[in-house]
């Protein structure tokens, strides 16, 4: 749970940046990659991380506009990064103007009863984390590069 808003801005950025390269690394030919059939592909995936920050923000009391319909997944790899890109410079400023570290421990009522907000941010970063990992797991079988998050990876000359 975050208890200041500049810890939050920091991981944030840490968690966006590693995003963001994840995505980079997308082609349009291989948005269809999935583990196996009917399962999350990795343009599903990067949709996904693209749209439901937006469902995250609305639980602390802030909205924000998506890019386009969670359910229409686009069939271009920069689409993806460029609504990224916005969504994630969006949150950066709508918790910049619009948190405290007061509200960051305000609850707000939601689905799993009464929460801080921190908490929220704090379950938005691993939402992201998670599918992020998933995302790698399907570049390499896509044989696309993978890049190095939380260090060097195979493909960066481990």
């Amino acid at each position: 749970m975050y208890r200041t808003v500049n810890d939050f801005l920091a991981d944030w950025t840490d968690s966006a940046e590693g995003t963001l390269r994840v995505l980079e690394s997308l082609s349009d030919d291989k948005l269809d990659q999935a583990i196996v059939e009917g399962h999350s592909s990795l343009g599903w995936l990067g949709w996904h991380l693209t749209t439901s920050p937006v469902f995250f923000m609305s639980l602390v009391g802030v909205k924000l506009e998506s890019s386009g319909d969670p359910k229409v997944v686009p069939t271009k790899a920069n689409e993806i990064v460029d609504a990224y890109k916005k969504i994630a410079e969006d949150i950066k400023q709508a918790v910049e103007t619009n948190m405290t570290d007061d509200k960051l421990l305000e609850t707000v009522d939601s689905f799993r009863g009464p929460t801080p907000r921190g908490a929220f941010l704090r379950k938005l970063i691993d939402h992201q984390t998670h599918h992020r990992g998933q995302m790698t797991v399907l570049l390499r079988q896509a044989s696309l590069p993978v890049p190095g998050i939380m260090g060097p990876t195979k493909e960066e000359g481990l």
